[in-house]
């Protein structure tokens, strides 16, 4: 049993906002397969890790009414073992099937006596944006998270359980369901971000000639964001659909709590809709400046061209070698050729300047 020190209200007051834009913890000394058990009555707070072979199904505490458990597994990825762990909770088939699979859709389901709830969460890793699953499982008085592999992202919940589980135990265990949830909808706020920031960082490029792959890049942030707002559409439905009163789970004191987080993925998606339309600008206006560019280009080679065109009239002419042409004759035909040719020049050269074409 742990019994941790009281500490002042201004300190639970910033443990209750750690949720909202907090940092994922680091995950180096975090091991690749793990299970947490955190077990929450009103007078005592009970948390035990296993890794390897203390991963087993006896270790895992049935559900009772007079605590709240909280079952957290990394990277269990066999699928007779995680059928042996969650055998007392009575999971679905079609639910262990989409616990297992690394690609699912952020998706709501009623299973009667749980809810399966399916999220995503996003962070740039290697100049690359990847997303990890995570699955929650919401009962009466458990809830189960699976995630592929350690992400840092829940530690600031337990943080928060461990100095007030006494009043998160009242409250019961919609309110634990809202604490995962809003703490993915913040995540995102990191990545978005991260994500502004880089294409504020981009546009200041917009019109340098040194990115030569400024254009794949424009492109990369796009994608980026069609994917980033692709996953938190499905987020902000399933939010909405508890607000509205469609699972019984989750009581009318909660909604207030859950309006804010539906609050945050609306913002969200303002903020994506905003980048994505600049991004989108940013692709016209790249083009448009490389089109003019171009322009320019061969408005200098077209000058030239004009330029020697005429030169090429009088050498073509002086260069047929007919006898009958006195001027091939002349002592100083050279001379004067020479001098009409550069008088041709300076005088288009003047003409295009004067036209600012040059």
């Amino acid at each position: 049993m742990s019994t941790p020190p009281r500490i002042s209200s201004n300190k639970q007051a910033q443990l209750h906002n750690l949720p909202s834009l907090a940092h994922r913890s680091n995950v180096n000394n975090m091991p690749a397969q793990s299970l947490t058990i955190t077990q929450i009555t009103s007078r005592q707070l009970l948390t035990h890790s296993y890794t390897g072979a203390d991963i087993c199904c006896g270790n895992i505490p049935a559900p009772t009414k007079d605590r709240l458990i909280w079952i957290h597994l990394i990277g269990i990825t066999d699928n007779e073992q995680l059928h042996q762990l969650l055998q007392t909770f009575n999971i679905h088939e079609l639910a262990m099937e989409d616990i297992l699979s690394r690609k699912q859709r952020p998706k709501i389901e009623n299973y009667g006596h749980y809810l399966f709830v399916a999220a995503r969460v996003f962070a740039y890793k290697k100049q690359k944006l990847q997303y990890n699953q995570i699955y929650i499982i919401i009962g009466q008085n458990y809830i189960i998270t699976f995630q592929f592999e350690p992400l840092g992202l829940l530690q600031v919940i337990r943080e928060y359980i461990q100095y007030n589980y006494s009043d998160i135990y009242h409250k019961g265990i919609d309110f634990l369901a809202y604490s995962l949830l809003d703490r993915i909808v913040d995540d995102y706020f990191v990545t978005v971000d991260e994500f502004d920031n880089r294409v504020e960082g981009l546009d200041k490029q917009l019109f340098s000639n040194s990115n030569k792959n400024l254009l794949v890049s424009i492109h990369q942030l796009k994608r980026d964001a069609i994917n980033l707002r692709r996953t938190l559409s499905p987020i902000r439905d399933i939010v909405g659909r508890i607000v509205h009163n469609e699972f019984p789970l989750f009581s009318k004191d909660i909604h207030v709590y859950l309006l804010d987080v539906y609050d945050h993925t609306q913002q969200l998606m303002e903020t994506l809709d905003s980048a994505r339309d600049t991004v989108m600008g940013m692709m016209d206006v790249h083009l448009s400046y490389q089109s003019n560019h171009l322009n320019e280009q061969m408005r200098m080679l077209t000058v030239f061209t004009i330029i020697v065109m005429p030169l090429n009239v009088l050498t073509g002419i002086y260069g047929m070698n007919f006898d009958n042409m006195p001027e091939l004759h002349w002592h100083y035909s050279y001379y004067v050729v020479l001098g009409l040719m550069v008088t041709i020049i300076i005088t288009m050269i003047a003409y295009f300047h004067r036209r600012h074409w040059l």
